[in-house]
């Protein structure tokens, strides 16, 4: 975990954001320059007030320095705003684009909750971050500087001690950051596993309704939220105690250059105006480091989420750099496993398969569930990587290519098609957008869908709920039929698109899925025999390893 105020990767990874940061900087030595001048105008009028005079020029550049600084810091305030947002912008930006590398193999090890938790409320921890502790990190770099630069013109002593003094409280602040960091990283913990427990939870609310386990996972939200708020007082506790000692040492330092100033005047040693000069210019030399100690905790879940969104969006998808790759194959291309073996954390999904696919061959693949049939087209999509061997296509290693124009060449029915909230034709265009009309209307036709677009308010341009919400099962299988029509892709990949259907929607599904695999080379999942009628080829799936089934037995061909 990164314990550093600023996180020098922050620079590589948004580059828009250094001209902000540069203006931070900027300002905060203009903000040291207003101050020394506001207290030295300040000086002078109050010495001079003293014997009933009044020093129209000190007074003057007093009322300036303050609209001046009212303006530095309006600005400051803006400047920071800005590079918060688009930072947290491209933060996010970047995350979507991990997500769309890695694919959904990734992003279930990642757990998709606690993305979302990052990619929400994390980086929305990032304003106080920007907004509060960067520009007072500046200040207190510039502004004592600036004042012991002053003071020691005017009263070496003082400058002296106030030098000896200015570093207690960053050694003070970093031995409470480093606890408080303990208790920030614990905290966002568990906010994480808070936010992913309720996403599951409310993705599978009809399922816990069902079986009459609502209630129960409410009380489990609501034990996760307590012990989400015990360590959030732990680290308010923590701040709390941290702005106490700051103050504290900040005061008595402070009182250690203000007690010899005060009786040197008292001895005459010292002119009031210098004396006066000191202890204005003083506590300007501590404040900003207290109020960096300060804002440094109100930050600290900001910095963690930073770091690990950081982390996340600059994991490798690749071993191959984007300038190295391959042309990409053609999808029509032969198909070879070589000695595939596939493992994930708690199972090996393949074991050294060793297959090849010839172009125009319609395969079908049984097997148990959890037998590894949806990693075999997991590897065809580019979502899974081999642990051991390589899977080629025309001779070409698939972990060397542009996977983006790979899956150009496939056309993939998921198990689940999802659809997103949106127009019925923006959901069937999603691999193809710039789709004209009459090429819509044939697919829309090719996949069935004709009846079920009539029966709509609005037809095509019916808005569809969020995952597809008033369409059956069925009805969104055939969607995305119509989505692997339009792409019109020479590999067509199918896991299992009958499951879950009843008798009528699995037989036009039947019809439209003959249809979309003539000609093409074809990889089906299947647990209904149906669906090899057609087959070429059977695959059994079990424990890992692949072997075929030939001829095909009647009526046992499903797994």
């Amino acid at each position: 975990m990164n314990r550093r105020p600023f996180d020098p990767r922050l620079l590589r990874r948004v580059p828009a954001a250094r001209r902000d940061l540069a203006m931070l900087a900027a300002l905060g030595g203009l903000t040291a320059l207003l101050v020394v001048a506001q207290a030295t105008a300040l000086a002078t009028l109050l010495a001079t007030a003293v014997d009933g005079r009044l020093h129209r020029p000190a007074l003057a550049g007093f009322v300036a320095a303050v609209a001046a600084r009212a303006l530095v810091s309006w600005a400051q305030g803006t400047v920071a705003a800005r590079a918060a947002a688009t930072v947290k912008a491209t933060l996010r930006a970047d995350l979507l684009g991990a997500v769309g590398r890695h694919g959904p193999t990734w992003v279930a090890g990642q757990r998709a909750g606690q993305l979302a938790t990052l990619a929400g409320r994390g980086l929305d921890a990032l304003d106080p971050y920007f907004t509060g502790y960067l520009p007072q990190l500046v200040l207190s770099v510039t502004v004592p500087l600036a004042v012991l630069a002053r003071i020691v013109l005017a009263d070496w002593s003082s400058a002296v001690i106030i030098a000896l003094t200015i570093p207690l409280i960053p050694i003070f602040g970093a031995l409470l950051g480093w606890q408080a960091q303990a208790a920030t990283e614990r905290q966002w913990r568990r906010l994480s596993l808070l936010g992913g427990h309720f996403l599951d939870m409310v993705a599978g609310l009809p399922t816990l309704r069902a079986f009459g386990r609502a209630r129960a996972q409410v009380d489990v939200v609501r034990r996760m939220a307590d012990g989400h708020r015990q360590a959030t007082m732990k680290t308010l506790r923590i701040a709390f105690l941290s702005a106490l000692v700051l103050e504290l040492v900040a005061t008595l330092s402070v009182a250690l250059v203000a007690v010899p100033v005060g009786i040197r005047l008292l001895g005459g040693g010292i002119t009031l105006s210098t004396a006066l000069l000191v202890l204005l210019l003083t506590p300007e030399a501590y404040l900003p480091l207290r109020a960096a100690g300060s804002r440094f905790h109100a930050s600290m879940e900001g910095l963690t989420a930073l770091d690990e969104a950081l982390s996340v969006s600059a994991e490798p998808a690749s071993t191959v750099p984007a300038g190295e790759r391959r042309t990409t194959p053609d999808g029509s291309g032969e198909i070879r496993f070589e000695g595939v073996t596939v493992e994930y954390e708690r199972t090996t999904a393949l074991r050294d398969v060793t297959l090849t696919i010839r172009p125009g061959q319609r395969i079908a693949v049984i097997g148990p569930s959890g037998a590894g049939k949806s990693t075999l087209l997991g590897l065809l999509l580019g979502f899974v990587t081999p642990t051991a061997g390589r899977v080629t296509v025309d001779g070409v290693d698939l972990a060397d290519v542009d996977l983006d124009a790979w899956r150009r060449q496939v056309a993939w029915v998921p198990q689940r098609a999802h659809l997103f909230a949106g127009s019925l034709a923006d959901n069937i265009r999603l691999g193809a957008p710039d789709t004209p009309d009459a090429a819509l209307a044939r697919a829309v036709t090719d996949a069935a869908l004709d009846e079920v677009i009539t029966a709509l308010p609005d037809g095509l341009a019916t808005t569809l709920g969020e995952r597809g919400h008033g369409l059956s099962s069925g009805q969104r299988q055939r969607v995305a039929l119509a989505r692997a029509f339009l792409r019109d892709a020479p590999l067509v990949l199918l896991d299992e698109p009958t499951a879950r259907l009843d008798t009528a929607s699995e037989a036009v599904v039947l019809a439209a899925t003959r249809r979309l695999v003539a000609r093409r080379t074809a990889l089906l999942v299947a647990h209904r025999p149906a669906l090899l009628e057609d087959a070429d080829r059977i695959l059994r799936v079990e424990d890992g390893r692949v072997t075929e089934l030939t001829p095909v037995p009647a009526g046992k061909v499903a797994g």
